[in-house]
């Protein structure tokens, strides 16, 4: 491949990536799926070799488990501040729905409204079902800081694939 069209498809591909970055704060954008889609028109587009394809395994590793850490991550805190695991399933059924209903925040919106309503009925108690909900909040902040880091990493891996 000659040194323009190297270097052309190196910078598409970076571009592409740190669109997917930027993208990692709003709460539904696939950040880091776009990074893999950029990594992986990148191999097919200048070749993977060995080093590519080690690289592209991490990759997608790491894309694998970035896209699921924030429903993990909102669960488990959401369960360690006091709300039942039926609570919290509830609240991802609706936040799945709310996705469909209001694009981008309506998902999160929709997670925490029943997470809170749902935790209020259990307990009876408006004040431990707030704390529930401000756990799946917590979760949700700590999962973008997460799912930052990694896509930080994978652009990292890819630039290391790209230019050794």
């Amino acid at each position: 491949m000659p040194l323009w069209l190297q270097i052309s498809v190196q910078v598409v591909a970076l571009t592409i990536m740190l669109f997917g970055l930027t993208g990692l704060i709003v709460p539904i954008f696939p950040g880091l799926v776009v990074i893999w889609l950029a990594a992986l028109g990148y191999g097919l587009a200048a070749g993977f070799g060995a080093l590519g394809w080690v690289m592209f395994a991490i990759i997608t590793a790491l894309m694998i488990v970035g896209s699921f850490i924030d429903n993990i991550l909102m669960g488990t805190q959401a369960h360690k501040s006091g709300a039942s695991w039926v609570s919290v399933a509830f609240a991802l059924v609706f936040g799945i729905a709310g996705n469909f209903v209001v694009p981008v925040l309506g998902g999160l919106l929709a997670a925490l409204l029943a997470l809170f309503i749902s935790e209020w009925i259990r307990r009876k108690d408006r004040s431990e079902a707030w704390k529930a909900t401000i756990g799946m909040v917590t979760g949700f902040s700590l999962a973008v800081i997460i799912r930052f880091i990694m896509g930080l990493v994978m652009i990292g891996l890819w630039m290391i694939w790209a230019w050794v």
